[in-house]
């Protein structure tokens, strides 16, 4: 898909989402010379707000390759959002079903059709206590792996600050402005992968490189170092219970 080929609904949620983000953020966006002028690629991005879906598809709309995100399927059922989730194309994802493939499917065949996919590879705003990104999901890294399209990390910083994500937070902090910083980098080589087997621990590999390129992104645009090991919400949450069945039993 050319840079050309937006669509009329796409330019709608632009010209509906894009004056109060205007409003909302400073922009500091950078790289926008590694997102790939023609053919299909998988963005993948880290996910700290709630606003930043918006965000983010700001920074790329801009740059005239409209992403496609997968998105919960109950949205799509709302009847404004999933009006113009429908309009724009975006990948239902149906949890638990026997639907659960199909928006991995509908991934794979986007990107071989010359679209772009962005995935949010933790699979939900991070629960690391500093904002890193959080141990990645697979599915990105499978589709890659697949199609061998290129792989474009991107780490974003801002819509937190407006929207912090934990619930004890949720409220809009519009003042001082704050600045939404953008940042893609070069796609991640993923090459030594594809003769390989996809199994569960090439998979898992693949993912941690992938994530290991957003993290580096998120650390340079942040000014800071990130923790040595990936927050991974399934280990943390057995160690709460863990914890909490020991003091239950003292």
């Amino acid at each position: 898909m050319s840079r050309r080929k937006i669509g009329f609904w796409y330019r709608l949620a632009a010209v509906i989402a894009k004056p109060p983000l205007l409003v909302l953020f400073k922009r500091d966006w950078r790289g926008t010379e590694h997102i790939p002028a023609d053919g299909g690629f998988i963005t993948v991005v880290n996910h700290n707000s709630y606003l930043d879906p918006l965000s983010y598809a700001h920074f790329q709309y801009n740059t005239g390759r409209v992403p496609r995100f997968l998105a919960k399927a109950p949205l799509f059922r709302t009847p404004f959002v999933g009006m113009m989730l429908r309009g724009t194309r975006q990948i239902p994802v149906y949890r638990e079903s026997n639907n659960a493939l199909d928006a991995y499917r509908a991934a794979a065949r986007a990107v071989e059709r010359g679209e772009c996919v962005a995935f949010y590879p933790e699979g939900t705003i991070t629960r690391d206590p500093g904002m890193w990104p959080m141990a990645g999901k697979t599915g990105a890294a499978r589709i890659a792996l697949e199609t061998r399209v290129p792989v474009i990390p991107v780490a974003q910083w801002g819509a937190n600050l407006v929207m912090p994500p934990y619930a004890e937070e949720r409220k809009i902090r519009l003042f001082p402005r704050k600045t939404l910083i953008v940042q893609a980098g070069p796609p991640v080589d993923l090459s030594g992968f594809y003769d390989l087997e996809p199994t569960p621990e090439v998979l898992k590999e693949a993912t941690e490189v992938i994530m290991g390129a957003i993290t580096a992104l998120l650390e340079e645009v942040r000014g800071e170092q990130a923790p040595r090991e990936p927050w991974d919400h399934r280990t943390a949450r057995a160690e709460q219970r863990r914890k909490a069945a020991g003091e239950g039993q003292q």
